[in-house]
């Protein structure tokens, strides 16, 4: 069986994807995670992360690998477009795919079953529910909760967004009753990043964050000579566009990085702001009610400005 998640995976994508990966393989089936690109640094601890396949680096192996597989799951992405270079192939792969997600809006006519329920709040917390639902709920071990523990923590923002049900703390409770260590985790998502990160995180908030009161707005936009001056590889802008959230009367916040090739926004709100239709009316994405990303191919000042008009579009659900 394949396992595909989506492109620059973050922790639930990986987790997810380990986790159900490991509970397959417990009961004796054959399985291939791939990742359609490649990964932080900081989630090669998880339980077989070093035996995912990055497409983009191993593409004939991977290819020939997913060819042979029966049934293909696709989790923490709910359009094959979230796959990157991935997308073409991943069309016509001629496999039974099977969605376990919980974005909005689904490209329901790619796969053959799928459950993607917005309600819940991370893959991560699907893939849990999926096994205890099973017959085998005993055979969930340290290896699985640790990744499943990995999801449901980081997509939740620690316990902090709406999205942390009571479900949730019962599964982190069960978790830690079969014996997870938790604080561990913590230490390897959140402290394990070297010095440049950091000094860069300074940066970025002294010399590329910007205000909008007016709209109750926070910008941040990171030109690619930064990312090329401090360093930044994949995983190291994490969590930043969640700091702005910290400004008391913000409604939105937002980080814009021009990556070179492409450039990549990130959206945070809350209250009644909806950055998912946000995303996916101005920058081609999507996401969460509170939570969501987009593209753009313009250039970073253009999409900076373009973002700009969009606030001054929506003034009266920011204000």
């Amino acid at each position: 069986m394949g396992i595909i998640m989506h492109q620059k995976p973050d922790a639930d994508a990986m987790g997810s994807s380990l986790a159900l990966s490991a509970f397959l393989r417990v009961l004796g089936h054959e399985t291939i995670v791939v990742s359609p690109t490649n990964w932080a640094p900081f989630l090669n601890w998880m339980p077989g992360s070093r035996e995912t396949l990055d497409y983009e680096k191993q593409t004939a192996k991977t290819e020939e690998a997913l060819n042979a597989c029966d049934l293909v799951f696709c989790l923490d992405f709910n359009h094959f477009g979230r796959t990157r270079r991935m997308l073409n192939y991943l069309t016509g792969l001629n496999v039974p795919k099977a969605l376990i997600d919980h974005h909005q809006q689904p490209q329901s006519e790619a796969f053959v079953y799928g459950k993607s329920d917005t309600g819940k709040s991370s893959t991560s917390e699907m893939i849990y529910d999926f096994i205890m639902a099973s017959e085998h709920a005993g055979l969930l071990n340290n290896d699985m909760a640790q990744c499943l523990y990995a999801g449901v923590m980081t997509d939740t923002g620690s316990f902090r967004f709406p999205s942390t049900t009571a479900s949730v703390h019962r599964m982190v409770a069960n978790l830690i009753e079969r014996g997870l260590n938790h604080s561990v985790i913590h230490d390897e998502l959140f402290d394990n990043y070297l010095e440049n990160r950091l000094r860069f995180l300074g940066h970025v908030l002294s010399n590329r964050m910007d205000i909008f009161y007016e709209y109750n707005t926070s910008l941040i936009a990171v030109p690619f000579a930064d990312l090329k001056k401090y360093d930044i590889k994949t995983g190291d802008t994490e969590g930043i566009v969640n700091l702005q959230q910290s400004v008391t009367g913000l409604k939105m916040a937002a980080i814009i990085i021009d990556r070179g090739d492409e450039v990549k926004l990130s959206f945070r709100s809350k209250g009644n702001v909806d950055v998912n239709t946000f995303a996916r009316r101005y920058f081609d994405g999507g996401g969460h009610f509170h939570a969501a990303g987009g593209s753009s191919k313009t250039g970073l000042e253009d999409t900076v400005n373009r973002f700009v008009k969009a606030l001054e579009e929506n003034i009266d659900i920011l204000q």
